[in-house]
């Protein structure tokens, strides 16, 4: 049935309803009233063509009834309300002799036969799934426990029972006591969080879907670890800012990420500091396909630039962003793919001519340890010279302010990436001058689910069967999430003055061995089921990673989760002098004068 088709059925239906009241009503007072039915029809016709004109004006006959909500209803009265006023009112002014019971009783009928007409309708489409003998949906439906009796499990019911052939939900706890044994939506509340292992043995659950989006992460985390005991499926609804933004709908089930548990509270960010440093600007991101890159790309975006340079070396990975980016912003923002490789100093200095960037956040580099280890030059061209090419020629079209992506991996750096990466941040601040282009680093350790990272890698091992390997029981390692580091790198680029390395508090450091048991148990195996085997550290791998050196330590934050730290810097000259042989040198003596100079300090 097309949508004109069901506009139409509804506004006969109306029409029946508001002919049928009259005539109930008629039939009550017949004993009261006087009413010839020749004036009745009439009055009822034009109550009728006043509420078909509201109806119109108001949009009533445009909601899709299955969605009827207390909104739609009470837009209903008003309407009915307002043609009975006017009929009301042309009575009084003609001086026509007319019953006022019969109007007001007339009006109870019609409006509780028109609500109840629309929430006969809803229901139908809400009930046609469901088994009303209490049976289950279909053989496949996963019996389905929901944790959480608030907002989000309204939400996530409704969509459930009009949706979802293959949810059965049988109950739901919650750890407030007043909601237990209380029925949402027909499904009662069967207790606390802390019975959910026995709830699951005793109904058979097949999964559990935590229906909380505003969950803080502590709290995110407890109630994990109470449904893992279980041993069955555990999904969630997205997250309450996804919800509210429109990026997802609340249906939009998805599995426990490593994310939910090791991330932490999001930092509040100054967000006038952030629109008055980026709204109207042309930002270029190289690197700008990558894990950090992108999500640079998708926080900068936010905040209204004029345009955005997406600026990488893969074509692919630069075509996925700059789709991903255009679907949403492409009416107001320009948004302009740049192929080309930070390595070729002329096609750098060519972009800034061409464009001339206010903003330079510079996220390309070589960032796989080991693989350097075997490929020191490529490093060096890349992470050294790259950077180097992209600096000066901020420098050389007056770029306002430039933000190189660094690596708690270039403290006191035993490997040739760190090291790569010292030597870059020692390029940025040397470039820093008063009243020119303002340069700046940012440090941060390891980002989760970054390409490369040690969560895919355990994510594949387990997919094949195990075992996972940890090159030491006793490494640790410090996480942040992508978003996170993003918004703080836009943080710090908003508050520097030039010059300095900015720290980002990385929290404590968490246990390889810990973080391999954790993504085990979200993929739904045990550890005997998996194994867990060490492989030994490869090399120019640290067992312990630092964000400073000894001499670097500062106290000094500068915003929440950013420090900026005491760095030793060396004059351009001494820079140049270094790098101009560095690629003349043969393999080990790359190396040994690569590590001799990063640990200068």
């Amino acid at each position: 049935m097309t949508r004109g088709q069901k506009r139409f059925i509804l506004i006969v239906v109306d029409a029946l309803i508001i002919y049928a009241s009259g005539f109930i009503t008629q039939f009550f007072l017949e004993n009261y009233i006087d009413l010839s039915l020749q004036r009745m029809l009439v009055f009822l016709t034009a109550i009728w063509l006043v509420y078909l004109i509201c109806g119109y004006a108001t949009h009533v006959y445009s909601i899709l009834n299955r969605f009827t909500d207390y909104i739609a209803l009470w837009q209903m009265t008003k309407n009915l309300l307002i043609s009975y006023t006017i009929s009301v009112i042309v009575i009084f002014s003609q001086r026509i002799v007319f019953s006022y019971r019969f109007i007001l009783l007339s009006y109870i009928f019609s409006l509780l036969l028109i609500g109840a007409s629309r929430l006969i309708w809803r229901m139908t489409y809400e009930l046609k799934d469901v088994d009303l003998m209490g049976g289950a949906k279909s053989i496949k439906a996963k019996r389905t426990l929901v944790v959480g009796a608030g907002q989000g499990a309204d939400l996530f019911l409704k969509t459930a029972m009009r949706s979802f052939k293959d949810i059965d939900v049988i109950g739901i706890v919650d750890k407030d006591p007043v909601k237990w044994q209380t029925l949402l939506h027909g499904v009662r509340v069967l207790g606390s969080e802390e019975q959910i292992p026995e709830i699951v043995k005793n109904y058979e659950i097949d999964q559990i879907v935590i229906a909380i989006p505003s969950l803080n992460l502590e709290e995110y985390a407890r109630v994990y670890d109470i449904c893992k005991k279980t041993r069955v499926k555990v999904y969630s609804i997205p997250k309450q800012e996804d919800i509210l933004s429109g990026q997802v709908s609340v249906s939009k089930l998805r599995e426990i990420d490593i994310v939910d548990l090791l991330g932490r509270q999001e930092v509040e960010l100054d967000q006038s500091s952030l629109y008055s440093n980026i709204q109207g600007k042309t930002i270029l991101v190289t690197g700008a396909g990558g894990s950090i890159g992108s999500e640079l790309c998708r926080q900068l975006i936010r905040f209204s630039p004029a345009r955005m340079l997406l600026l990488g070396h893969g074509e692919n990975s630069i075509y996925l962003i700059h789709k991903e980016l255009s679907m949403s912003y492409r009416n107001n923002i320009e948004i302009i793919p740049i192929i080309a490789d930070i390595q070729d100093r002329e096609r750098i200095f060519q972009i800034m001519a061409q464009y001339h960037p206010d903003r330079v956040y510079h996220a390309a580099a070589h960032k796989h340890v080991p693989l350097m280890e075997y490929n020191p030059t490529e490093a060096v061209k890349n992470n050294i010279f790259g950077t180097k090419n992209v600096a000066e020629a901020a420098k050389e079209y007056g770029v306002e302010k430039f933000v190189m992506i660094s690596t708690d991996k270039a403290v006191n750096p035993p490997n040739i990436m760190g090291a790569t990466k010292r030597v870059a941040e020692m390029i940025v601040t040397s470039l820093n001058e008063s009243g020119k282009t303002r340069f700046a680093a940012v440090r941060f350790g390891n980002v989760l689910g970054s390409r490369g990272s040690v969560v895919p890698l355990f994510k594949e091992q387990i997919a094949k069967g195990g075992p996972v390997t940890v090159t030491d029981f006793r490494m640790t390692r410090f996480f942040m999430t992508i978003p996170e580091a993003s918004r703080l790198v836009i943080q710090a680029g908003a508050l520097m003055n030039g010059g300095e390395i900015f720290i980002l508090d990385m929290g404590e450091p968490v246990k390889i061995l810990d973080l391999a048991k954790k993504i085990i148990s979200l993929s739904g195996y045990s550890e005997e089921e998996i194994g867990i085997v060490e492989s030994g550290i490869r090399p120019g791998e640290k067992l312990y990673e630092e964000l400073l050196a000894t001499k670097e330590r500062t106290s000094d934050q500068i915003y929440e989760k950013i420090f900026v730290g005491r760095v030793t810097y060396k004059q351009p000259e001494e820079i140049e002098e270094f790098i101009s042989s560095l690629l003349d040198e043969d393999f080990e003596k790359l190396k040994d004068r690569l590590l001799e100079f990063a640990k200068q300090e």
